[in-house]
């Protein structure tokens, strides 16, 4: 495994591909984060709102991102976040996670995230810096 030390620009981490979306994953994400919106996690209300069928919180999807960065806990940590969500994560949906070096300023990395479905839509971009110890 390489080190963020040794990463140049240009470079990605270790993408990571979720296991596909369950309704448990996203029961569990509700309790755990207090949104209970049933768009989340009931058929017929998502229906009633206009989707096809339930979507994921997209909080869910953004802090599935931390998992690239888990690796490197020892070597420092995510300071800033910045996301926008382009599109909507349906149950069954196999998400794609990836993280490109973009720049390093001193002990500050930043990195190009993205989320994107089986299909290669984009659900996910942004941004995030890492700060080494």
């Amino acid at each position: 495994m390489t080190t963020m030390e040794q990463l140049q620009v240009g470079e990605a981490l270790n993408e990571i591909q979720l296991e596909p979306v369950s309704r448990m994953d996203l029961i569990k994400y509700s309790g755990a984060s207090g949104d209970f919106n049933p768009i989340h996690t009931i058929d017929d209300e998502a229906k009633k709102a206009g989707l096809p069928g339930i979507i994921a919180h997209g909080m869910w999807t953004m802090g599935n991102l931390a998992k690239l960065f888990t690796p490197y806990y020892e070597e420092g940590f995510i300071q800033d976040y910045s996301i926008r969500f382009k599109g909507m994560v349906f149950l069954n949906d196999v998400v794609t996670l990836t993280a490109t070096l973009k720049d390093v300023n001193d002990n500050k990395l930043r990195f190009q995230v993205q989320a994107v479905n089986q299909n290669g839509n984009e659900v996910l971009k942004g941004d995030v810096v890492y700060t080494q110890y």
